[in-house]
Order: structure tokens, then C-alpha cells, then sequence
């Protein structure tokens, strides 16, 4: 067993986010056969991801502020503090803050095959997609 010291926050880069946002890693693998990684991602408002899919899917389990996650079939989830998304292996994807405040979520996945391919990143979330009504929420309020 061992204590693993914080690493640095970094700042996300803006060729796969817009806004300000930012990432603690939790913990990484360490030996050939692991996989998992888990972080703290905190958004600024309205801040946002690019599209975006994973090889082996994501959980995102929000820890404060509200959430917002939009799919490529127009869907817009909001999720709320103690509430987890599963975005399933190959789904393309955005996440953000909600307007007018920060949000918080623990980020976990596996790397896949191909570490390198873990994340497959694509073009920038229009303002539209961003703008569209909320379709669902996690607990179905």
C-alpha cells in the first residue's frame, strides 16, 4: 500500500473544451494490466466539452452544481449532486455546466485497447446544442 500525493490541477485544453475547466486526477494506472482512471472535473458556467465518445464507456457522478449531458439524437439529461450518467462504450457525448453556475463530477473509465484511443474527441458543441431544453433528468423529476 502506498499514499498517493496530489498531483496538479490542470487546465483542460481548449481544442476539446470551451469555457474554463478543469481536472484533478484521482487515480491512474499504475501496472500494465489496470485500466481505470478517475478524476474531478470542475466546469466553470457554461462551460463544455466537445463531443466525444469512449472506447469503454464513462460514469460521471456529479458532486455539485447541476449537470448537463446532450447525445447526438438531440436528448439533453440534467443531473444533480449524488446522481451518476453511464454513457455507454462508442456513444458520442457532451458535458457541461449548467447556465449560471459551476458544477462538479468525478470522472471514471477504462482505457481502452489502445490507450491512446481511450477518448475519441470531436468537433466543439454548437451554442444550439448547448441552448436545447433539458428532455430528461437522471431521477426523472
Amino acid at each position: 500500500m502506498r499514499i498517493e500525493h496530489p498531483r496538479p490541477t490542470v487546465k483542460n485544453p481548449p481544442e476539446q473544451f470551451v469555457g474554463d475547466v478543469w481536472l484533478d486526477v484521482i487515480a491512474a494506472p499504475h501496472e500494465p494490466d489496470q485500466r481505470m482512471t478517475v478524476a474531478t472535473v470542475r466546469f466553470a458556467p457554461g462551460a463544455r466539452t466537445a463531443w466525444h465518445s469512449h472506447a469503454r464507456g464513462q460514469y460521471l457522478r456529479v458532486t455539485s452544481g447541476v449537470a448537463r449531458f446532450g447525445g447526438r439524437d438531440g436528448s439533453v439529461i440534467e443531473v444533480h449532486p449524488g446522481e451518476t450518467l453511464y454513457t455507454p462504450p462508442g456513444e458520442d457525448h457532451w458535458h457541461a455546466a449548467a447556465p449560471g453556475c459551476f458544477m462538479e463530477h468525478l470522472a471514471m473509465l477504462e482505457a481502452g485497447d489502445d490507450p491512446a484511443a481511450s477518448t475519441t474527441w470531436k468537433e466543439h458543441v454548437s451554442d444550439e446544442d448547448l441552448a436545447r431544453p433539458v428532455t430528461a433528468t437522471a431521477a426523472g423529476r
